[in-house]
């Protein structure tokens, strides 16, 4: 495959001389995969999956012009450039285009570790969803499902610049799902679990992960609303990293330089309490999130965007550089393996103990999240909890506050991380936050 990448880049990059571009980057890939879904033990679903792709960006200057294709035949590749050649004649000038600087670039990017192919035939794969779908059944008060679904991807990308970058990085995603419906009486609840894995051996057994899907629909059953009010609530880990996904997106070089985001020239500001950093670990090998180069071609690196609570640094591709008048933070495509600090030592079961009285959130709903003044309303259900324990599962309520203080209001960071996300972050304290629920 990778050879094939390769010859497919060097087509293209030959055909791009006639244009006498200025400048280029290019961009393929090519994917494949299985995809099985079972429900009450039937195969609903079998797909086998083979994609490729090309991109290319096209510079006359400071003129740019973008092109993509399915088809990478020769041909293909050849309409596609001239199509990007045509878009950029038509466009104006855009001082702030171009490529990374050269010496930026990742000529020496590091083998991660990212692929683990798995073998995974229809027979094998199907097996797997029922196994799963059946484990979970057998609980007590599941008595339907909404399916078991297994996946298997693998798959390699290349870019090429003009500043004579060809690199390719090859990586694997491989899971396993569960959806079901538990019932009590009238009462009916829904929950749904996973796991995700870049190495097959390493996913959660799918009689283990059925009956953790099963546990977390029975323990919603019998859920209550409760009066509105203000009080503390927990993120568990699973919806945790959604509050740090926005802060991220605040602190990006494309919402500085437009002026919309609640931290607005906010570089040496305090935004978290000093307990918390947030850095970014790209090179963790063999980590779901890991990545060693970013969409500009340029090598990722160690970095805090937030250090001791104080913003070190927005989070910028080279294009959201220049228009900011900065390097770029090798971030063009996002943070990768971005990780919580906290001195808080300890998970969910110790922060409600801290916690005394509130609310913890597991699931959330709507999207109800401007980034631009930073205002928070989100439907919630969860668990409350007095005297340090939980009292009774909670549904129907509705959460908000602003970002800007909830962030700050953040007590504790926990240690009981969700490996599955590319934002690792435990359970998250918030001091406060107004919840609406019996009126």
């Amino acid at each position: 495959m990778q050879k094939s990448l390769e010859q497919t880049a060097h087509t293209a990059i030959e055909l791009l001389k006639k244009y006498k571009v200025s400048d280029y980057e290019l961009l393929l890939d090519s994917s494949s995969g299985v995809s099985t879904a079972v429900r009450l033990g039937e195969v609903e679903t079998l797909q086998y999956h083979l994609d490729k792709g090309f991109e290319v960006n096209v510079f006359f200057g400071k003129k740019k012009g973008h092109a993509s294709s399915v088809d990478v035949s020769k041909d293909s590749l050849d309409k596609t450039i001239k199509s990007a050649c045509l878009i950029a004649k038509y466009t104006q000038d855009d001082p702030f285009n171009g490529l990374a600087p050269k010496a930026l670039m990742a000529f020496d990017a590091p083998d991660l570790d990212l692929y683990h192919p798995w073998d995974l035939d229809a027979q094998h794969s199907i097996d797997i969803a029922k196994a799963c779908e059946e484990a979970a059944l057998a609980q007590d008060e599941v008595d339907n499902s909404e399916g078991a679904e297994v996946s298997s991807f693998q798959g390699e990308g290349l870019y090429a610049n003009s500043n004579g970058l060809i690199i390719t990085q090859n990586s694997t995603r491989h899971s396993l799902n569960c959806a079901l419906i538990a019932k009590r009486d009238d009462d009916m609840q829904t929950a749904y679990e996973y796991t995700t894995a870049l190495d097959a051996n390493t996913l959660e057994t799918p009689q283990l992960l059925g009956k953790k899907a099963a546990k977390l629909a029975q323990q919603k059953l019998g859920a209550r609303s409760i009066a509105s009010q203000k009080c503390p609530v927990i993120f568990t880990p699973r919806v945790s990293g959604g509050l740090f996904s926005q802060l991220l997106g605040a602190l990006g070089g494309s919402r500085q330089y437009k002026k919309s985001t609640f931290l607005l020239n906010s570089i040496d500001k305090i935004v978290l309490p000093e307990d918390i950093s947030f850095c970014e670990h790209p090179f963790a090998k063999k980590t779901l999130g890991a990545k060693a180069i970013d969409r500009d071609g340029v090598l990722k690196r160690e970095q805090y965007f937030i250090e001791d609570g104080r913003v070190k640094s927005y989070i910028m591709g080279q294009y959201s550089a220049n228009q900011l008048g900065l390097q770029t933070t090798a971030n063009a495509g996002g943070v990768s393996n971005g990780i919580v600090e906290s001195s808080f030592n300890g998970g969910l079961d110790e922060m409600i103990k801290v916690m005394d009285k509130g609310l913890i959130v597991t699931e959330l709903m709507g999207q109800g999240v401007n980034g631009t003044t930073g205002d928070y309303s989100r439907g919630a259900l969860g668990f409350w909890v007095e005297n340090g324990e939980i009292q009774y599962p909670v549904s129907g309520l509705t959460i908000a506050g602003n970002l800007k203080d909830m962030l700050l209001g953040i007590v504790h960071a926990g240690n009981d991380v969700d490996q599955r996300n590319n934002i690792k972050v435990g359970s998250v304290l918030i001091n406060q936050m107004t919840v609406a629920g019996e009126s």
